[in-house]
C-alpha cells in the first residue's frame, strides 16, 4: 500500500487558494457600501443642518424672552426701563441714577446671542416699550430664515 503524504495544512483546513477567497472585501462590495454611505449622508446631511439653525434661533428667542422678563422686573423695581445709555447691563449692575435697583436680574449675566454677537437693546420704541434684538446668523439687519432678525 502506498501512503500518501498530505500536506500540514490541508489538515487544519487552512488550503491558501480557500483562505485567500475567505480574506476581506473586494473592491466591488467596498464601493457599494461607499455609494450607501454616501447616499445615506446627501438625505441625513442637510435635514441635520437645517435643524441645527432652528435650534440656533429657538435659542435666541428664548434668551430674548428671559432678558425681557428680567427688563420687565427691573421696571417694577426702579420704576422705569433702562436708557439706551445704560443697556442691558442695567440688569446686572446697577446704575447710578437707578433707585430701588434689587438686581442682580440675571443669574449668570447677559449672554451673548447664539452666534456670539451681544443683544442690541433699544429704548424707547414706537409705544414706550423696549425691543431686544439679535441679528440673526448673518450679524446684518433684515435677511430671512437663519439670517432673520430675531426680537421681543
Amino acid at each position: 500500500m502506498l501512503a500518501h503524504r498530505i500536506a500540514p495544512s490541508c489538515y487544519l483546513g487552512l488550503g491558501l487558494k480557500s483562505r485567500r477567497r475567505e480574506a476581506g472585501f473586494t473592491l466591488l462590495e467596498l464601493l457599494v457600501v461607499i455609494v450607501i454611505i454616501g447616499m445615506l449622508a446627501s438625505y441625513v446631511g442637510p435635514k441635520y443642518f437645517a435643524q441645527l439653525g432652528k435650534s440656533e434661533a429657538t435659542t435666541a428667542k428664548a434668551q430674548i424672552e428671559a432678558l425681557a422678563k428680567a427688563m420687565d422686573t427691573f421696571r417694577l423695581d426702579v420704576g422705569r426701563y433702562p436708557s439706551n445709555d445704560e443697556g442691558l447691563a442695567a440688569l446686572t449692575t446697577q446704575p447710578d441714577s437707578a433707585k430701588g435697583w434689587n438686581g442682580p436680574y440675571l443669574k449668570k449675566g447677559v449672554p451673548p446671542d447664539p452666534w456670539g454677537r451681544k443683544y442690541l437693546y433699544t429704548f424707547p420704541v414706537g409705544n414706550g416699550d423696549f425691543q431686544i434684538q439679535s441679528l440673526g446668523k448673518d450679524g446684518q439687519r433684515g435677511g430671512s430664515s437663519e439670517d432673520a432678525d430675531i426680537t421681543n
